[in-house]
């Protein structure tokens, strides 16, 4: 027996969808999302929860590496730094991720 897919019945109107830019999308009907459900939001990562807050890890990292954090944090924590370092390579590359998709939605939309 074939199972029936969901998607076969749809009523959404994928060429639309595909082809559709920002400003022809009506968001009248969303609400906008407040800063108390922020808070109670929960962030997961493959569907399990990530805990809130700092965790402590032991790793080793080379010398050169925790020398040269080191010496640029000055009078801060060098782990701050690294922190700090490392959260602003994962937003640079979420960023580099949708620059490289708008670019090739609009050259596909130029074609």
């Amino acid at each position: 027996m074939k199972k029936t897919s969901f998607s076969e019945h749809s009523e959404t109107d994928r060429d639309f969808l595909h082809n559709a830019k920002d400003e022809d999308i009506d968001l009248s009907e969303i609400t906008e999302i407040t800063e108390e459900q922020l808070e109670r939001a929960i962030l997961r990562t493959g569907g399990k929860p990530v805990i809130k807050g700092k965790v402590r890890v032991n790793m080793y990292l080379d010398a050169d590496l925790i020398a040269f954090f080191k010496t640029k944090a000055g009078g801060r924590g060098y782990q701050t730094l690294i922190n700090e370092t490392l959260r602003e390579s994962i937003e640079n590359e979420n960023l580099e991720k949708l620059l490289r998709r708008i670019i090739r939605e609009e050259l596909t939309a130029t074609s």
